[in-house]
């Protein structure tokens, strides 16, 4: 058997560039209307009246009024209504939808509609707001009061993250089709099963009469996580009104406007050290901004509590996390999903403890690096082994750390100025604790056809990641059969069975188990020319502690994912601005199955790592997105990058196929602490807050 890593074109490779792939906005269905949302002018507020305008024959105004079902969108829970009913709770929020034949018909009937509202006072600031989306806290140890009677350095530390944008090729979209009592929707989407599940109960329909299929998507970045689900009762109860189909293309404005982000941060560390400069007790108290709707905040704010210590061992912890409501446009998931905040905390707060105890940042991250054995913050374990001192070899030898570390660290002369910075993480693999068992219970199915073609039915997307080349390169080299023998297309729920979400990066190494697995046992029962089709189910993993999730202790993950990052910068003093002028990163996730596939997830995680540290400035100013088109949110483009270079260490997890583990979501973590620390260091001076964009370090040069 060749090495699975070994590249290949990718599955879609050839329909993508010759442009005969179908995104939703390509589509057209016979009579089909077009729908836009007529949106809240207020932040917070009970609606007094509506007054439409005349509508012309063939136009049709959908609200709350017309949902059969329950008018509140189902995610982890249910509170954010399908159409505003009586109340908005942030600026943009989807009050009722116009439809009709022409687009530039509805787009004025839409501006012609008049609300009338009683304001209310809104909340802006995420310390004003009294009302929580999520709230944990725990203990690890004897706690950290206990720990910080015997230390010999107190020291605390306040750190902001803001906003991210997704920022997707293809905006958000869906049509909604309604047909003899079956509503069917089509989409740009990552869950085809957490659509289908919203459609119910916003329908009150069974599972018969619900159907997802998932478009060609162009993107998602977890941005396509829980709004398709939104935008898809939408459009499902607007067909039914109807009886045509509707479709929906939100604009880029009203896309960036008006769609879930990252979550902006507050994070206060309080370390205690000992003599010795250790760390003997680490308090952090962690907060989020939700936004107006808890979505999915609890299950990010989970992993921003998971990530607070970073890849270091501190035995006494006292942990504290809340995501709180505001009126603001609603949060949700963005690669990394709550983690990339408090690892940049976290790393930073290590480098700025380094220089109070007189020690080199490496230096004194090294004494506390995690290792196999030790206990996770949740009182779990590091079953497997943990690669950093390897990783940080490789990463030592390709990028030259240490010495620029000791060059740059001298009183560096004139406008030009250099520094590096590196930092440290790690990607809990597959959903939190007991959710892939207990919630999920994931299934797939291959079907061999008589002309002995097999073809993978799961309910996973491809979204650009690669995922539909992967899945069939697994089920290749376990058959044992060419590549183009094996199919596998977009899914559609009436097709394929419930995997689970393309989230969390669990698709590969908990789905791609599942095919693993059912490849097998296609092999062993093999017969040429006849029809075989095989189900797996999902396995927890037996050698995990139990997790609570109420008192969050035990196991949260099966095992991690490892990532060392080095960013290299040159700092223009006169005008704070700042250049790239090396990156470099190693990456252990476990297996790569296909290595040119990984080096992409490589490449452009860590490009947003470093623009989310650096230029993606997105504000809310009196409850609107200020930079809501990419002409004033500013991601980095090739012309602000240089060549990364990129080592992988091979360090398989034996529940993943092949060895894989979960790799996407691992590859942004990085790049914006070290970026920060690069800059830290070329200017002398700490900071605490991303984006540091040139305005904020001209303030901090300036002080």
């Amino acid at each position: 058997m060749k090495d699975i890593s070994e590249s290949v074109v990718k599955k879609d490779h050839e329909e993508k560039m010759s442009g005969r792939a179908l995104y939703l906005a390509d589509m057209k269905f016979d009579g089909m209307l077009y729908g836009k949302m007529v949106r809240s002018t207020i932040s917070f507020g009970k609606i007094k009246s509506i007054k439409l305008p005349q509508l012309p024959k063939g136009y049709f105004a959908i609200g709350a009024e017309d949902v059969p079902g329950i008018n509140l969108l189902k995610v982890v829970t249910s509170e954010q209504p399908i159409f505003a009913g009586d109340t908005v709770r942030f600026l943009g929020e989807g009050i009722m939808m116009i439809a009709g034949p022409e687009q530039s018909v509805v787009s004025s009937l839409v501006s012609q509609v008049v609300i009338e509202y009683d304001e209310y006072k809104p909340v802006y600031d995420i310390d004003e707001s009294k009302d929580l989306a999520a709230h944990y806290h725990f203990t690890k140890g004897i706690g950290f009061e206990e720990a910080a009677k015997k230390a010999k350095l107190i020291v605390k530390e306040e750190f902001r993250t803001g906003y991210q944008e997704q920022a997707y090729i293809e905006p958000q979209s869906a049509v909604g089709i309604w047909k003899d009592g079956k509503s069917s929707v089509i989409g740009s989407m990552q869950c085809p099963y957490y659509v289908k599940n919203a459609v119910m109960q916003t329908m009150a329909l069974d599972e018969n009469n619900v159907q997802v299929i998932q478009s060609t998507t162009g993107g998602g970045f977890g941005g396509k996580e829980d709004y398709p689900s939104l935008i898809c009762c939408q459009l499902a109860v607007a067909a039914r009104k109807t009886g045509h189909p509707v479709q929906m293309v939100l604009n880029r404005r009203e896309d960036m406007g008006t769609t879930p982000k990252r979550h902006p941060s507050k994070i206060q560390y309080t370390a205690a050290l000992d003599e010795c400069n250790r760390i003997i007790g680490l308090k952090a108290v962690i907060k989020l901004d939700a936004g107006a709707y808890a979505g999915l905040s609890d299950v990010v704010l989970q992993r921003s509590l998971l990530a607070a210590v970073g890849a270091y061992d501190i035995q006494n912890l006292d942990i504290e996390g809340s995501a709180v409501l505001t009126n603001l446009v609603s949060n949700g998931a963005y690669r990394g999903f709550g983690a990339p905040q408090s690892f940049f905390a976290i790393e930073v707060l290590m480098s700025h403890l380094a220089k109070k105890c007189g020690m080199k940042t490496l230096d004194f991250k090294k004494m506390h690096f995690v290792k196999q054995g030790d206990l996770t913050l949740t009182n779990g374990k590091f079953h497997h082994h943990v690669p950093l001192p390897e990783m940080l070899a490789k990463i030592e030898e390709i990028s030259g750390y240490s010495k620029k570390y000791d060059k740059y660290s001298k009183l560096q002369e004139g406008r030009y100025r250099k520094g590096i910075g590196m930092s440290l993480f790690y990607h809990g693999c597959g959903f939190t604790g007991a959710a892939e068992q207990q919630f999920i219970k994931a299934v797939v199915k291959i079907v061999k056809y008589e002309d002995d073609t097999v073809e993978i039915l799961a309910s996973n997307t491809d979204m650009g990641q690669g995922l539909k080349t992967t899945f069939s390169k697994i089920v290749s080299e376990v058959c044992e059969i060419p590549l183009e023998n094996v199919k596998i297309v977009n899914p559609d729920t009436d097709r394929v069975p419930n995997s689970g979400p393309t989230v969390a990066s669990r698709s590969l190494m908990i789905v791609g188990k599942l095919l693993d697995r059912a490849s097998q046992k296609l092999k062993s029962q093999w017969i040429s020319g006849k029809r075989i089709e095989i189900e797996e189910h999902y396995q927890h993993p037996t050698h995990m502690i139990p997790w609570d999730g109420k008192a969050f202790q035990g196991d949260a993950y099966p095992t991690y994912s490892w990532g060392i990052n080095v960013v290299e910068v040159e700092t223009d003093m006169m005008l704070a601005t700042t250049k790239l002028v090396g990156v470099w990163g190693v990456f252990d996730v476990g297996k790569e199955i296909d290595r040119t596939i990984m080096i992409g997830q490589c490449q452009g995680g860590m490009l947003q790592g470093i623009g989310y540290g650096s230029i993606e400035n997105m504000q809310s100013k009196n409850g609107r997105i200020a930079q809501s088109s990419y002409t004033d949110y500013m991601i980095p483009t090739s012309l602000d990058t240089v060549p990364f270079q990129i080592e992988f260490e091979n360090s398989p997890y034996e529940g993943g196929p092949f060895g894989a583990k979960g790799a996407g979501e691992l590859t942004l973590i990085g790049g914006a602490p070290a970026y920060e620390l690069a800059v830290e260091q070329a200017v002398k001076k700490d900071m605490f807050e991303i984006p540091l964009t040139s305005e904020k370090l001209m303030t901090v040069l300036s002080a």
